[in-house]
């Protein structure tokens, strides 16, 4: 063997035998021992050096099926397979490389790019090559060593290194490595072919965290027939989005936007969310609210005029409840009316002129609509309509809980004195079975307002026999429901008083404090009631209105004609005359038994009102914008209730009045 090798070392031998020296070469030991020996040698025993030996020793076996097989050409053989792929800022498994077919490789030619991060590193020693490329040369001398040819000392020779790629790329992207494997160090002696190594490095896919709601759908208001539109957006553009009604899904509505068209007032109410969901979950938006109002559509009437007939001279107001009406006209026997652009019409001294039929057009932008025809009539009687009861209906108790209603009775033209019934009723309330329960023990004093003197009181009714039989007879003439009990703690008188201005005060005997109705009648006489005659012209109480609570007036229209009334419940307008603790926002409703007849919140101003407030006496409303409330109207002969309360549901003082319109 010595022999051959020092045969093959001469240089004249070497230039024209290499065909022999191949030969020769795959005829000795196996290089996959080397290339294992060597590895072991350089790595050691920690946990790195296991990873690339396990790679070296892979590329070895490979190599050494190779030549096992007999093959007679070169190959590149990895420990990877190609092309290589790897994921940016993640650790690559180390990969070794050797060409077939070869005994040593003292050095390698590796030409880049190399990735980023990754670098090729000689298992003998430790060399390395990365960004563009370089030689990985061996670092093991050849003296006194087996170059793999035998035992020969080759003075300076270096005899084998293997590569090996690994780190962690920091870059993405398509990256061709150009390897070639050569005898001898130093790029020199027997080459390989040069070997392309692709490495495809792809950046890491992003991490996924559940979505969340950067933009919630907004409420929306459209009108039946309309368009709504609800938008949501998610933190995640490639969120999967889903649409929800009242929590339940809506079919095919994926989109960020939902659009929902000819939509109807059975929508109103409806709530819709959107989910969104991706590859980590789902989160679902606020909630938006649908409100869907009716189309717009002609005025409607809910009150309409109706036909009255008053005495001749007297004051007629036509009255009329519309909704979506944004102005107003008037008509006489079917001509306009100059000047007559509100849903009242007031007519003072009504004469010949006046008689005849009134309708009211209400417009809007849709359109008109004109109500039914109402007809002013007015006659000479001497029974005109007229007011011949006056009652209020609320607590009182004694000192603070002090009740007054104040009334007047007169009116222009009259003379002389009035009959009246006054009663204060407390225990007779229970069998009406009122929820607030009566005062049990009410007395009753009646005082001139222009002399301050008591005129007439009482305590308990039965008292004595003629106050009893005069107040039984006076319950029987005027329509009063009667106090059957003698024994009853209610009060009531029956009176004659002059013309003039009077407060009746209801207090009670002991602490209680309890609903009671304040009554005055007109007890004249039938038959005799003549245009002379005083009556009764108002009626006003004042009274501490608390939270949902009512103060209630009640009057009958008495006589053969209709009466114009002004009724009003003032709360913002008594402060300006020094009462406290207003009642801020009282709104009044007039009821005829259980029909609403008219209603009002907030005065606005009404020439007309100013113009009856005037007439009647009654202190004036300064502030056409505050929230008192008045209505003038005229009624047909019966029983009415005007009740006074808050619209916020506020507590405080108010002033509820009911006034004759001459």
């Amino acid at each position: 063997m010595k022999l051959i090798a020092h045969l093959i070392r001469h240089p004249a031998i070497a230039r024209i035998q290499l065909p022999v020296l191949m030969l020769i070469t795959l005829l000795q030991r196996s290089p996959v021992f080397q290339f294992l020996s060597a590895a072991g040698e350089f790595f050691g025993k920690g946990p790195t050096g296991f990873v690339l030996k396990s790679s070296v020793a892979t590329v070895a076996a490979l190599g050494a099926m190779q030549t096992m097989a007999g093959a007679t050409s070169y190959q590149l053989v990895t420990t990877s397979s190609t092309p290589v792929a790897a994921v940016m800022n993640q650790p690559i498994s180390p990969i070794g490389f050797t060409v077939t077919n070869t005994i040593n490789i003292g050095s390698w030619k590796i030409v880049g790019p190399i990735p980023a991060g990754l670098a090729f590193t000689a298992v003998e020693g430790g060399n390395t090559v990365s960004g563009s490329g370089g030689v990985l040369d061996a670092t093991t001398p050849g003296v006194s060593s087996d170059d793999g040819y035998g035992d020969i000392t080759v003075s300076g020779a270096n005899y084998q290194t293997t590569p090996v790629l690994s780190g962690t790329p920091t870059a993405a992207g398509n990256f061709t490595i150009q390897l070639t494997a050569y005898e001898f160090g130093a790029t020199t002696g027997l080459v390989s072919p040069t070997y392309s190594v692709v490495v495809n490095v792809t950046a890491p896919a992003p991490l996924v965290s559940v979505p969340t709601i950067t933009a919630n759908p907004v409420s929306v208001t459209v009108t039946s027939g309309g368009a709504a539109t609800f938008t949501v957006t998610a933190s995640d553009p490639n969120a999967t989005i889903q649409w929800t009604k009242n929590g339940n899904n809506i079919a095919g509505a994926t989109s960020s936007t939902l659009t929902l068209t000819n939509v109807q007032t059975t929508d109103s109410g409806s709530t819709y969310a959107a989910v969104a969901t991706n590859s980590a979950g789902s989160v679902t938006s606020s909630t938006a609210t649908l409100t869907v109002t009716p189309a717009p559509t002609k005025p409607a009437f809910t009150i309409q005029p109706t036909s009255i007939t008053v005495p001749t001279g007297a004051t007629a107001s036509f009255n009329a409840t519309v909704t979506g009406a944004t102005s107003y006209q008037w008509q006489f026997n079917g001509a306009n009316l100059a000047g007559a652009t509100s849903a009242r019409l007031v007519l003072d001294n009504v004469g010949s002129s006046n008689l005849g039929t009134y309708t009211l057009i209400a417009t809007n932008s849709v359109g008109s609509t004109t109500s039914t025809a109402a007809t002013l009539s007015a006659i000479a009687t001497t029974s005109p309509g007229r007011l011949i009861n006056l009652s209020v209906l609320t607590l009182a108790g004694a000192g603070a809980n002090l009740l007054t209603v104040g009334f007047t009775t007169g009116g222009s033209g009259t003379a002389g004195q009035q009959a009246l019934l006054i009663r204060g009723i407390g225990p007779a309330l229970a069998a009406f079975g009122l929820s607030t329960p009566p005062q049990p023990d009410p007395t009753l004093k009646v005082i001139s307002q222009s002399t301050s003197a008591t005129v007439v009181s009482n305590d308990n009714w039965g008292s004595t026999v003629a106050n009893s039989t005069a107040v039984t007879n006076a319950d029987s003439a005027t329509g009063a429901f009667p106090l059957s009990s003698l024994t009853s703690l209610d009060a009531a008188t029956a009176t004659t008083i002059a013309a003039g201005g009077y407060s009746v005060q209801i207090s009670a005997n002991g602490t209680a404090v309890g609903n009671v109705l304040a009554e005055v009648y007109d007890d004249t006489p039938a038959n005799t009631y003549t245009l002379a005659t005083p009556r009764l012209t108002n009626l006003s109480c004042l009274s501490s209105v608390s939270g949902s609570g009512t103060l209630v007036a009640g009057f009958t229209v008495g006589g053969s004609t209709s009466r114009t009334v002004l009724i009003r419940a003032t709360g913002p307008a008594l402060s300006a005359l020094g009462v406290p603790g207003t009642l801020p926002d009282p709104q009044i409703v007039l009821n005829a038994s259980s029909t609403v007849l008219a209603s009002n919140a907030g005065w606005g101003g009404d020439p007309a009102i100013v113009a009856a407030s005037n007439a009647v006496g009654a202190f004036a409303i300064s502030s056409p914008t505050s929230k008192d409330s008045v209505l003038l109207i005229t009624l047909p002969p019966g029983g009415y209730t005007a009740t006074a309360s808050s619209v916020s549901g506020a507590t405080g003082t108010c002033l509820i009045e009911v006034y004759e319109v001459p």
